[in-house]
């Protein structure tokens, strides 16, 4: 039988790996910050499908850590700019990377 002492010793190191395997760092994101950044790539999504002048089907949008990034094509360089506004609009995004490119 294990006394007091070792049970907690045990379930504070157990608490401290928990912790540990959740937290994020420079490549990892953690649990909630993995359901918050697909929350605001849906939003952004839906905020690039709701304006008339973007195609949806041609830009793709990811987010890590409230960065947005913004890759596919566009017809011109003003519907580049569009779409990074658009995407800058949203609650929760930190930044916008335009890696958009005008087809020619």
């Amino acid at each position: 039988m294990i006394s007091l002492k070792q049970f907690l010793g045990i379930f504070i190191a157990a608490s401290a790996l928990f912790a540990a395997g959740c937290a994020s760092n420079a490549t990892h994101e953690s649990t909630g910050q993995v359901i918050d950044d697909s929350a605001i790539t849906t939003k952004v999504k839906k905020a690039i499908y709701d304006e008339p002048s973007l195609k949806v089907a041609q830009i793709s949008v990811e987010t890590f850590k409230s960065v947005v990034q913004l890759s596919g094509w566009v017809d011109s360089s003003a519907q580049m700019g569009t779409a990074t506004s658009v995407a800058r609009s949203v609650p929760g995004v930190v930044s916008v990377k335009n890696d958009l490119r005008v087809k020619y």
